[in-house]
């Protein structure tokens, strides 16, 4: 009778059996387990072996040949520790792999035996995979820095990405993390090529977010194969926000959720009413020339205007801004007189350019105009609800980890501010 000394497992993981005392083969006089594996090369085979490169799209096939011999345990593992799932057939002599293999890879293969006699064999394999014909690459953003807790991240892929199980596979390889944790977030399909991640609620303050992706040698779809990536490493600052209340004409300038500042302010005129809704600073502008022509309005109209401005801190794309604007000092705290920006005193704008930074928050209530657009005209992303953003995503919520670990593909060309 033929004892076996190993159970056989249908994926391939590392089986250990137990050191039980007496545990004997029938017929054999000592412990199967404590003996040097023989070398198992003439009975193990496996598919492309000869061929200098393996078509990671074909399953890995190992069998074992001769009467008697059985495959005990296969391990299979890529360069970066990645394992290769598979199934072994009944009989034990057939084990094939059931996830995909990474393109442009080395992968190491263990292979543990067993003949008749319940002696184990082993064989170690090793092969390289061909290169992908087609590469998904992947560019984090914004440039590594410190932001400020409204700062979304974002994702550039190389080439389209459609359908469900494929923009899943691409959303499970992007990888985010935060210290102090921050709260679940998830990825939101801009577009084809654009993922925007934020959690539920703004970044922690003074934390560290790390993003990476794992896509490398990944197969996407059809021929396309993940690339390498470089990862992102971004901290944040304190919680800054600015309301500005087109209502009452005052902004008040919160630090960490204490009020440090409140400025009177003039916002949008009627026709040219302000954005409501939430906007992420896009960048700064000590001086800018403002010109009515490059936003629609006629020069030499009543509400043309071509202004040097100092300042500037810009909130959208198309040219909103926090600026200031010593010609209407008179209207601030009491009218709305601008074409869309929020203006105030020379000496406030420059107090507040001098706070903030990008991806602080400037929020906007009360004005008659419409809300922010989430991801045309800069970072809206904060004004669609959690529930909403989570319909943009693939797969659904993603939990933090808990150690670091249609928005353009480029920004537009340039349009002046609407002052």
């Amino acid at each position: 009778m033929r004892h076996s000394t190993l159970r056989r497992t249908a994926v391939g993981t590392l089986l250990i059996a137990p050191l039980a005392a007496g545990l004997t083969a029938c017929g054999g006089g000592g412990d199967p387990l404590a003996a040097t594996p023989y070398d198992a090369t003439s009975q193990v085979s496996y598919a492309g072996a000869g061929s200098k490169k393996v078509d990671p799209k074909k399953p890995l096939e190992v069998t074992v040949k001769g009467d008697g011999h059985q495959i005990t345990d296969v391990t299979a593992t890529d360069a970066a520790g990645r394992f290769v799932r598979g199934k072994l057939s009944a009989d034990g002599t057939r084990w094939r792999s059931t996830s995909a293999l990474a393109a442009g890879a080395h992968y190491t293969v263990r292979v543990s035996t067993e003949d008749r006699k319940g002696r184990p064999g082993r064989r170690v394999i090793g092969f390289d995979t061909a290169a992908a014909d087609k590469l998904l690459r992947v560019t984090f953003g914004p440039d590594s820095g410190t932001y400020g807790v409204g700062q979304p991240i974002t994702a550039e892929l190389s080439a389209p990405v459609t359908g469900h199980a494929a923009r899943a596979l691409v959303e499970r390889n992007l990888h985010v993390g935060a210290a102090p944790q921050a709260a679940e977030g998830a990825w939101y399909w801009v577009d084809s090529r654009t993922l925007h991640y934020r959690p539920r609620v703004y970044w922690p303050s003074h934390a560290r977010i790390d993003v990476r992706s794992t896509l490398d040698g990944v197969h996407v779809k059809d021929a396309v194969y993940g690339g390498p990536a470089k990862p992102l490493t971004l901290h944040t600052g304190d919680r800054v926000e600015a309301i500005t209340d087109a209502g009452s004409h005052h902004m008040t300038f919160r630090r960490n959720g204490k009020v440090v500042r409140t400025i009177p302010v003039t916002t949008g005129k009627p026709g040219f009413s302000t954005r409501n809704g939430i906007k992420v600073v896009l960048g700064q502008e000590s001086y800018v020339r403002m010109n009515s022509t490059t936003v629609g309005i006629a020069a030499g109209s009543r509400d043309a205007y071509d202004l040097p401005v100092r300042w500037a801190t810009r909130v959208t794309w198309s040219g909103e801004y926090v600026h200031a604007a010593p010609w209407s000092v008179g209207s601030q705290g009491r009218a709305n007189v601008s074409h869309g920006c929020t203006g105030m005193s020379m000496s406030n704008a420059k107090w507040f350019f001098d706070q903030v930074r990008r991806g602080d928050l400037v929020r906007v209530i009360n004005s008659q105009g419409s809300t922010m657009t989430p991801f045309d005209n800069g970072f809206g992303d904060w004004n669609l609800t959690w529930d909403a953003w989570q319909r943009g995503s693939a797969t659904g919520t993603h939990r933090e980890a808990d150690t670091p670990a249609a928005t353009p593909h480029a920004t537009p060309a340039r349009l002046q501010p609407e002052a």
